[in-house]
């Protein structure tokens, strides 16, 4: 009997063994050229917690194979309106709450961009960088004033223009030109939008999402409408770069934190969203991802130099409006922009 106990014990010291093995890690699925390895390796240091980073290219890809039934992860980092439709999804929210306990660091974010229509009770989502679009114009290459889209599709730079891969964002740039609203997505506007995206389209020569950065700065292209990160280090790496909004208009985008509902590793997952709010840390990552940055005590560390990138900090650039979710119009709008694609 006594050595059936001890069979039990050990076995039991075992099991938990592998249970405590198996919680020190947690699954994140984020964009690329967004998460420094410093910074995962350093929570891990810290911690003992081991991040596992797969990575995405667009929030529509994300969308995919979380809801294809992959649910081994435990964080995500999707857009403003893609938070908006996983909370709203048919059946319930695709999203966990979020233990503010867990998360005192949630205090460190500039109130502006908490709040906002995506997760008005700020329950689902922590914000970890921003941003709005940017223009970049390589000045010793184009003499002219670029200041909005209806310049840098003008017809002159064709065939030297880079652009974002994301087919929204496309569309959106069309909708502004025109002077319409950008969440306002049904069959009628986007029909009105086709007709510059008909125009516009030929004359770019690379579509990039991962590192539009690379064609601006090998010289392969002279102007970029590209993530404002991409800008900055763009900026950064040479003022001869000028970047600006667009004067049609700009949005900002609100990429978050969240925990897809199921999450293997919650707890874990919540520890490393409170060690991403820390000042020190969300410095880290500002510096290798010059996004802006949303986490005001943060920013107080930035130098002078980095806080006056146009890229990274424009004027206003809180206040700006966000991406609403537009539910199956999203389909048109890629099949949209697939066809054109096909065509130019």
């Amino acid at each position: 009997m006594k050595r059936l106990r001890l069979l039990f014990a050990i076995v039991a010291t075992l099991v938990a063994a592998v249970q405590l093995h198996a919680a020190k890690e947690v699954n994140l699925f984020g964009w690329s050229e967004y998460v420094p390895q410093a910074v995962l390796d350093k929570f891990t240091a810290e911690t003992g917690i081991k991040v596992n980073y797969e990575t995405y290219a667009s929030n529509e890809e994300m969308l995919s194979k979380l809801l294809g039934g992959a649910s081994k992860y435990d964080l995500i980092q999707p857009s403003e309106y893609i938070v908006e439709a996983l909370v709203a999804a048919k059946g319930g929210s695709k999203l966990e709450e979020i233990d503010f306990k867990n998360v005192p660091n949630i205090k460190n974010i500039a109130p502006g961009y908490l709040n906002r229509p995506h997760d008005p009770k700020q329950k689902y989502s922590v914000p970890y960088m921003t941003g709005a679009i940017s223009i970049v114009v390589n000045t010793e290459k184009v003499k002219e004033p670029v200041t909005g889209f209806a310049d840098v599709f003008s017809g002159k730079y064709k065939g030297r223009i880079v652009v974002v891969n994301d087919n929204r964002e496309l569309l959106t740039w069309a909708l502004e030109t025109l002077g319409m609203d950008f969440n306002d997505i049904r069959s009628e506007t986007i029909a009105k939008g086709k007709p510059l995206l008909q125009k516009w389209l030929p004359q770019i020569k690379v579509f990039d999402s991962d590192s539009p950065k690379t064609a601006l700065l090998n010289g392969d292209v002279d102007i970029g409408i590209v993530w404002p990160g991409e800008a900055a280090l763009v900026y950064r790496e040479n003022k001869k770069f000028k970047c600006l909004l667009p004067k049609e208009g700009s949005h900002v985008t609100i990429d978050s934190l969240c925990i897809p509902k199921g999450a293997p590793h919650k707890a874990e997952a919540e520890a490393f969203i409170n060690f991403i709010l820390r000042p020190e840390i969300s410095v880290l990552i500002s510096e290798a991802f010059p996004y802006t940055n949303p986490n005001a005590e943060a920013c107080k560390l930035l130098t002078k130099e980095q806080l006056e990138n146009p890229a990274s900090y424009p004027p206003g650039v809180d206040k700006l409006p966000t991406f609403r979710d537009i539910g199956k119009a999203a389909s048109q709008v890629d099949k949209l922009i697939t066809d054109l694609k096909g065509g130019s």
